[in-house]
């Protein structure tokens, strides 16, 4: 008889495309995800997956069972989430995803607080550029920076989240203030990765700063300062992650020609769990300590030319 926890290897294989990713997103060794694929394999009477040298590939087999795995993973979520529903304790685990500037800059005291309340409550903090999936249980509780369109994922919007750009006074003793009116010509840019350029604050520096040259591209927003304060070029960054920097004397605040757009920030949980009491206690708690940092979150812009 085939088990979920095999079918579930063969969904996580296929996938990741390796045995090791697919075993650190189930959790478990390597070795386990790979006897789990043979005795699959055997039972079914019939080869899913394919190695080969970029990775492992779905055969013929696996192409025509990869629809089914897949709804009955949705099902076995769904048994997952309302089983989980009627947890009463506030205590556990509760994992969270965010951008990594945000969960460091901001949710991290935040959630030092929370577990002041909550002793017995324990956060998993994950971060990274990838979105965690709530309907698969990759995570229970998710900031994010857009909507989530799903839905079976409640979402509340707490606030909206400031962009500026800095350079660091070096670099403005050496080039110059940057005229945007010309497209900052003889300027440096610090872009995001080509797979993240698909962000507002990318796209509007681009625009503004069209005739610049592209000086450096990271998928990381701390990278994205640190260029900037070691005189690469002008980043644009969020509010709370460039202002500090700037109070500190470590980067220039610069008056660009149209106002900056802001990021909307949503908190999403999915509905089956929503009410479970250690997740309800951490999205109240979120929610309010979230909307009280409104004005650091999206300070005046004559803030930013006093700084």
């Amino acid at each position: 008889m085939l088990t979920w926890d095999d079918l579930r290897s063969f969904l996580a294989i296929a996938r990741h495309g390796s045995l090791s990713g697919a075993a650190r997103a189930l959790g478990v060794q390597q070795s386990t995800m790979g006897r789990r694929l043979a005795g699959l394999e055997a039972r079914a009477g019939a080869r899913l997956l394919q190695k080969t040298p970029a990775g492992y590939v779905l055969t013929s087999a696996g192409e025509l069972v990869l629809g089914h795995v897949e709804r009955i993973e949705v099902e076995a979520l769904a048994v997952e989430r309302a089983i989980s529903g009627q947890d009463v304790r506030l205590e556990g685990v509760v994992r969270v995803t965010a951008v990594e500037t945000f969960a460091v800059e901001i949710l991290s005291p935040l959630l030092a607080t929370f577990r002041q309340r909550y002793p017995r409550i324990a956060i998993e903090l994950l971060v990274g550029t990838r979105s965690l999936s709530l309907a698969r249980r990759e995570a229970d509780v998710a900031l994010r920076l857009a909507r989530l369109p799903q839905a079976d994922i409640a979402v509340r919007k707490l606030a909206d989240i400031a962009t500026g750009l800095y350079a660091s006074a070096d670099y403005l003793a050496r080039f110059g203030m940057p005229d945007f009116a010309a497209g900052a010509v003889g300027h440096g840019v610090i872009l995001a990765h080509e797979a993240l350029m698909q962000t507002p604050e990318m796209a509007w520096l681009q625009e503004i700063a069209a005739r610049a040259t592209v000086t450096m591209r990271t998928n990381s927003r701390y990278a994205m300062r640190a260029a900037a304060i070691d005189g690469i070029g002008v980043a644009c960054l969020a509010r709370y992650l460039g202002d500090p920097a700037a109070a500190e004397g470590r980067l220039v605040p610069l008056l660009p020609p149209c106002q900056p757009p802001t990021r909307e920030l949503w908190l999403a949980v999915h509905r089956d769990i929503r009410l479970m009491p250690r997740v309800r206690a951490l999205t109240e708690y979120l929610s309010g300590a979230i909307k009280g940092l409104r004005s650091a979150l999206e300070p005046r812009r004559d803030v930013m030319t006093s700084l």
